[in-house]
């Protein structure tokens, strides 16, 4: 193809056409890491009702982007190694435009119902047949139009990586515009058609990027081709590091996601500020001229792991503030300091896509560990720490400092080992002051480790032992008071806490209660008979009050629905000759509240209780119109909310279900979000009254909870009481909030009103 090029254009390219290709290449990859980050919000968002609220739903998703990025970079990869111009250009545009008849988004049909288990292989599977191909494509856009950058003869094309800083300011701004400009202002619906006809609009820049590449000068692709034919091919062993360098932050941000949304505070759109943070060091990095110069990174980062480390020991509930933007600080210095060195062993332009397929290759190991591997493999968020001592094995590699010393180091790090993790393995004075201590002995050794790589230049293997030995530190000396158990699922970690003394057994996730059960009495004898209900489902609270009204209204046992188990509470709400049905989707919440040695609700009020396992929205609507008395909608404690049981058509379903004079709780405690319009709004949209509760109890010391509370029903009478006790307060639709549907859903709204209010 070259050899026929029209003598017109084989001279040098003018600076008019550089500046043109310029911006062309600049704007189409742009515009495709724009679309690539503002769909992963989109779809992951439509596919929510289908798995609940999870965090880990964004956890499997970004493996899932991560893998298909793999496979779009090595598709462009074998794609530029056929010599001819005009080849790479047909096969891509045909490409794209296969995958734009594939649009708009949608679930795929095959995909109707998630399994009762195995949710994270149903979910990539789902993610697979819906929206592979127009990612895949989009994924090998930015790898692809470098290469094809480097061959239109532009002055810069010899170290075109500048332009994966245009990629990633793309797709920082899409994931930060997403829960801020597109979500409270866009349909679902909208939001899609939007998406679509950006991608129309990408194909048109990227066959004029094609253009442009065939009517560049004949010579000037030679001289791109040829110009760095010197440089030696990258080694099996800088490749194998260039994976590893990827691979640490890569896992890191899904893993202090995971950390802050479990053990620090499980507040909505969590996930996007880490995420945010990664993007933005990729846009630093490969800068011309770096902001953040790399040195000091690497200067930075051994501090960073150690502050990691005096924040682990420190625990979550001190100074949650300080300990978010902590690790979230830290996170970014790390981040930086790996990927600063990806960018400074980058190879010549030659090699550019085959860098980025290592790169690629990375993140989704990285993914892979920490959003599938560590899930089923640990109870804990074990994947933090490990990550964050591999960390340092990032590091280059230098001559030590005091070698003959330090030649005995690893002899010292083992004495020290023994003196401070000995004592976890018995109990008396000495455990008990390292237990008061943790803090400052952790945080010590991982100055220790900050010392030897600032002070000493240390090798990078001792450097690691030392922080693994900090981070060692602060499992075996736990920052909770009692002791505790976790258990771990698709849907997240939960901690079971008894409380000094064994006066009661908690439920928590991060630092939100999610149910507790008190086992001793105050003079420290057993509790017998029957457990009485606590926290935010108590006989005085809003839950217990419309229990009670409606029992009383209908003078007759109840028939009762309730969607979420905690702890069991509720099943010792029932009275007898009731008829009570429980939906849950996660089996271990089962599991746990029905072992008596956590919790003892279900044993003793329902020992023969199975609930309905699955997402409610979907398992609920199989019920039967018009035979419950009470719909209880218990899933909207202080977390990652799930929308989609707060929407016009949830709450279709929950009147649908509702017998003659029956009425919908919703608990809708949250300690981030102002639910209370949203629901009074989708009750009101269904033709429904409400009425608000929102009291507090000032008993929180004996696990006795203030609650927000909202019952809805068709008419006054069929709350009884509820509609004159002053601690209710009918309350009318808020105008000013609009009505969350399927197809739109404000998070940032919400949020907005808690802190506007202060409460």
């Amino acid at each position: 193809m070259d050899s026929i090029v029209p003598p017109a254009v084989t001279e040098q390219p003018s600076a008019s056409r550089n500046r043109l290709v310029l911006t062309v290449y600049t704007a189409a990859i742009f515009v495709s890491a724009l679309l690539l980050f503002s769909v992963q919000p989109l779809f992951t968002k439509m596919v929510l009702p289908r798995l609940g609220g999870s965090p880990a739903v964004w956890s499997v998703a970004m493996v899932f982007f991560q893998s298909l990025l793999l496979a779009g970079y090595a598709y462009a990869h074998f794609l530029m190694q056929i010599r001819n111009r005009a080849i790479p250009v047909a096969i891509h545009l045909v490409l794209l435009v296969v995958a734009l008849l594939t649009l708009p988004l949608g679930i795929a049909h095959s995909f109707g119902e998630p399994p009762t288990s195995g949710y994270a292989f149903w979910l990539l599977g789902l993610f697979a047949v819906s929206i592979g191909l127009p990612f895949f494509a989009l994924a090998a856009n930015n790898p692809l139009l470098q290469a094809w950058f480097v061959r239109t003869g532009h002055p810069d094309g010899p170290d075109p990586y500048f332009l994966y800083s245009a990629s990633n300011i793309g797709s920082f701004l899409a994931l930060l515009s997403y829960p801020v400009l597109l979500e409270p202002v866009f349909t679902l619906r909208t939001q899609n058609w939007l998406w679509t006809g950006g991608y129309g609009l990408l194909i048109l820049l990227i066959a004029a990027c094609g253009v442009l590449l065939l009517r560049s000068p004949a010579l000037a692709v030679a001289d791109a081709r040829t110009e760095d034919t010197d440089a030696p091919a990258p080694s099996l062993v800088t490749r194998a590091r260039w994976i590893f360098l990827a691979a640490v932050p890569s896992g890191l941000l899904i893993a202090v996601t995971a950390h802050i949304s479990t053990d620090v505070a499980a507040a909505p759109l969590l996930w996007v500020l880490p995420l945010s943070l990664y993007l933005l060091t990729w846009v630093l990095v490969f800068q011309s001229r770096p902001l953040l110069p790399h040195k000091w990174m690497l200067m930075l980062q051994p501090l960073a792991i150690a502050g990691v480390i005096f924040l682990l020991a420190f625990g979550g509930e001190q100074n949650l503030l300080l300990t978010l933007g902590g690790h979230q600080l830290c996170f970014f210095v790390i981040a930086m300091a790996c990927h600063g060195e990806l960018a400074r062993t980058r190879p010549a332009a030659k090699y550019l896509t085959g860098f980025y397929v290592a790169l690629s290759f990375g993140g989704m190991v990285g993914g892979l560990f920490a959003g599938l591997v560590a899930p089923f493999t640990f109870s804990w968020i074990a994947e933090y720490p490990i990550l964050i001592a591999l960390a340092a094995l990032c590091r280059p590699s230098a001559g030590e400092r005091l070698a003959p010393v330090m030649k005995w180091y690893w002899l010292a790090l083992a004495a020290l080992a023994l003196a401070l993790v000995a004592p976890s393995y018995s109990t008396g004075e000495v455990t008990t002051w390292f237990e008061d201590h943790r803090v400052w002995i952790a945080g010590a050794v991982g100055l220790l480790a900050a010392l030897l790589a600032l002070a000493l230049n240390a090798n990078r293997w001792k450097i690691f032992a030392t922080i693994a030995l900090a981070l060692t530190l602060t499992r075996v000396y736990p920052a909770d008071e009692g002791r505790v158990e976790t258990v771990r699922s698709f849907f997240g970690v939960h901690k079971i806490v008894v409380t000094p003394g064994g006066y009661f057994h908690v439920l928590m996730h991060g630092t939100t209660i999610h149910g507790a059960e008190r086992f001793l009495n105050n003079d420290g004898t057993p509790v017998a008979g029957r457990p009485e209900p606590i926290t935010y489902y108590h006989k005085d609270g809003g839950i217990g009050q419309a229990i009670t009204a409606l029992r009383e209204r209908k003078g007759a046992p109840l028939k009762v629905a309730a969607i979420g188990v905690g702890s069991g509470t509720l099943a010792c709400a029932a009275e007898p000759g009731e008829s009570w049905k429980f939906f849950e989707i996660d089996q271990t919440m089962v599991d746990t509240a029905s072992d008596p040695k956590y919790f003892r609700y279900i044993s003793s009020c329902a020992p023969g209780l199975k609930p309905v396992i699955g997402d409610a929205r979907l398992t609920f609507a199989k019920e039967p119109d018009g035979i419950y008395d009470l719909i209880i909608v218990d899933a909207y404690s202080s977390d990652a909310i799930p929308i989609h049981l707060a929407t016009e058509e949830a709450m279709k379903i929950y009147k649908d279900k509702l017998a003659p004079h029956g009425a919908v709780v919703m608990h809708i405690s949250n300690r981030h979000l102002d639910l209370e319009p949203v629901v009074v709004g989708i009750a009101d949209a269904n033709d429904l009254k409400s009425w608000v509760y929102n009291e507090d109890s000032g008993r929180d010391a004996d696990y006795i909870f203030s609650t927000d509370v909202v019952v809805s029903a068709r008419e006054e009478a069929d709350v009884g009481k509820l509609a004159s006790s002053k601690q209710w307060e009918e309350t009318e639709a808020d105008d000013r909030v609009r009505v969350w549907t399927d197809d739109y859903s404000n998070i940032i709204g919400a949020l907005y009103r808690r802190l506007r209010d202060g409460e």
